[in-house]
This record gives structure tokens, sequence and C-alpha cells, in this order.
């Protein structure tokens, strides 16, 4: 009973390989209203087929790589990518945005190639990676180590809302519901903020009334 069951899943695991090229299935996937993805990943775990290894066999049969060592997730990429590369000489046309069930297969691939990330992957999925052509950036075209962006306060995105509204509606005189959105996209809520400072004044360091007095803040002065 167990091994015809085994075969009915089996053959819903196969049909799933022909239209994703892997047997690493999230567990959310069905085929052939069967839950394919469930079914696998209770296999993969360790030691649910000691016992069966012929079923072993028969799962390796469909896809060597169907139990990897590492996460089935960089599998199901790896495998897209194998396939769109199986009829090209290489992979320049595949760009961040390039996807394929889902996945953004341009934008992991650019992620593996570099440097950083290449060392840490294991030495099978660098074969992997090798056997379709794919290898680390050279040195003068891999990202540079990003010096960490300094905070910004919630002062100086007030200020920098202020300078940007008063540019835009020539004057300083801010509805107190007003929201402004800044080039990065983040929200200041400037009336708001206005309100709070003119209360608050007292309270502001000389740097921070100066700020807001360069901007024609007449209570700021």
């Amino acid at each position: 009973m167990a091994d015809e069951r085994f075969q009915e899943n089996l053959e819903a695991a196969q049909a799933y390989y022909e239209e994703h090229w892997t047997l690493c299935a999230p567990r959310s996937a069905t085929m052939l209203d069967r839950p394919v993805g469930q079914w696998l990943s209770n296999l993969r775990r360790p030691g649910a087929l000691e016992e069966r290894p012929e079923w072993k066999t028969a799962l390796e049969a469909v896809d060597e790589h169907w139990d990897p060592a590492w996460l089935a997730e960089w599998q199901r990429h790896y495998a897209a990518l194998r396939e769109l590369l199986t009829d090209e000489e290489d992979h320049s046309d595949v760009l961040p945005g390039f996807t394929v069930h889902g996945m953004d297969i341009g934008k992991w691939l650019a992620r593996q190639r570099q440097h950083t990330i290449w060392a840490g992957l294991m030495e099978g999925q660098r074969e992997l990676l090798e056997a379709v052509g794919v290898v680390p950036l050279p040195p003068e075209q891999a990202e540079p180590a990003k010096a960490p962006k300094a905070a910004v306060s919630a002062f100086e995105k007030g200020v920098a809302a202020m300078e940007q509204y008063k540019t835009r509606a020539g004057s300083v005189t801010v509805p107190r519901g007003h929201v402004e959105v800044l080039p990065d996209g983040s929200e200041v809520k400037l009336g708001v903020f206005l309100s709070n400072s003119k209360s608050r004044r007292a309270k502001l360091t000389t740097d921070k009334l100066q700020a807001l007095a360069a901007l024609g803040l007449e209570w700021a002065g």
C-alpha cells in the first residue's frame, strides 16, 4: 500500500519536474491534485528514507538534486537559470527583473556572482553554477563595500521637508495635516513637525533654532 501511494506521488513529482525543472518544490506546491511540495518536504527530513533506499533511488532518477545540502529555494532558482541557459551561450540577457515562475532569476544571478556571496556558497553550488558558465564577477566589476549610511534624524527630515515645501509653495505657512514626501519616498508630517517644534522652541538647541529661522520661521528667531 505504501509503495502504491509512493508511485502515485512520484508521478505527481515527475509532472512537477517537467514543468519546473526541479523537485525542490515549495511546501505549498501541488500537482495532479496531490500536495507534492509537502510530500517531498517530508521525505527530505533526516532519516525519512533510511528504510526505503529504493524510494531515494527513484527520486534521484527524476532529479539528482531533489534533496540538496543547501536551501531548496536556492536550487529552485538555479534550476530555472539552468533551463534558461540550456540553449544560450552566455547569461548576459538574464538581467535583474527577468522573472521565471515568479522568481527574479536575473537579480538572483547577479547576487551569486558577487564575491562575498560566491565565497559563502558550498563547493557543490559553485560547481553547478560553473557548469552553466556562471563565474564570479571580475574584481573591477564587483560591488565596492558600502559605507554605512549615517542615520538621518527626524529633525533633519523635518527641515528638509520644510525646505522642499517652501521651494514649491513659496510659503512657510503649512496646514496642520500636511504630509510632505521626500525624494527617498519617506513621508514627513510637516504640519505636525512645525507645530511641535514651535511649542517646544524653548527646549530646542541653538543650532536647531537657527536652522528653522533660516527657513523664514519668525518664531524661531
